[in-house]
């Protein structure tokens, strides 16, 4: 049994005169790294031009930043956006929200897919999104840890064996808490993995928003009851019912129950190869 895990990581790895490297930076800019080479992969497999994972990357990189940062504002601070606009772009970028980033990744998708979506390369909306979805967990699973190493999104006081005392944090300081960052990181890898296999397993068979749909449900469930274990965020959520991450991750479940619904009401059919020896020739 443990006694409390007493947490006391420096957030930042070094820094030279004003400019600093810090764990939840790398540990972001990783999880678009790894995902990159994920996609690559994926692409070859599935006979996709390579070349065009190199503009993927820039539309997930801008949608997941925007839609990050204007998620936050408009969710948690809306008072910000109509003062100073300017806050949600520029630095020091003090906010993220993962529904934001969500709504913005789906319509950098849309967007990307709109180009890409011919004949000759076929990049659906949904085919891009059942693919994506498999590198945004194992981001999500990064981003919790970083997270855990700002010492940032805390769970709420509890006498559980594995708690953290966050010693960083002047505001919830020696209290033992739940690791929820850590809970959160530990569900997106298991369904980064998951994804994984599953696309390993049908490949360009994958039934079309199937893996979307799974995504969904899955970080959007458990988001649901895992703020439970949370404190919450904004002062004004002390008052409402549900706090703001459990209101907006209903709407999401529900979208995921459809396209997994959908994806196994229109399966998808891949005709054969014709075997050109067998035609009869005239």
């Amino acid at each position: 049994m443990l006694q409390y895990v007493i947490w006391d990581v420096n957030p930042e790895i070094f820094h030279i005169g004003s400019f600093s490297v810090r764990w939840y930076g790398l540990l972001f800019a990783l999880g678009f790294l790894i995902g990159m080479q994920i996609m690559t992969y994926i692409f070859q497999k599935e006979n996709k031009p390579v070349a065009d994972t190199d503009t993927l990357l820039i539309y997930m990189v801008v949608a997941t930043i925007l839609g990050a940062r204007f998620g936050h504002f408009l969710f948690y601070e809306p008072e910000v956006i109509l003062k100073n606009p300017l806050e949600v772009i520029l630095p020091p970028y003090r906010g993220l929200a993962s529904h934001g980033a969500t709504i913005g990744i789906l319509t950098g998708l849309w967007l990307y897919s709109r180009r890409k979506e011919s004949r000759l390369t076929n990049q659906t909306f949904l085919w891009v999104t059942d693919r994506i979805v498999i590198t945004v967990a194992l981001g999500g699973a990064s981003i919790r840890l970083g997270n855990l190493m700002n010492s940032e999104i805390v769970g709420r006081p509890t006498d559980v064996p594995w708690a953290f005392i966050f010693m960083n944090n002047t505001e919830y300081a020696k209290i033992p808490r739940h690791p929820a960052q850590l809970y959160e990181s530990l569900s997106c890898l298991v369904l980064f993995f998951f994804l994984l296999w599953f696309w390993n397993r049908y490949k360009e068979r994958t039934p079309r928003g199937s893996m979307l749909g799974i995504f969904l449900i899955w970080v959007f469930s458990l988001r649901f009851f895992y703020e439970y274990l949370k404190e919450n965020q904004v002062p004004f959520e002390d008052s409402l019912p549900l706090n703001v991450g459990q209101i907006l991750s209903i709407p999401a479940v529900l979208l995921g129950i459809y396209f997994l619904i959908r994806s196994y009401r229109n399966p998808v059919v891949i005709p054969e190869p014709q075997d050109e020896s067998k035609e009869i020739k005239s």
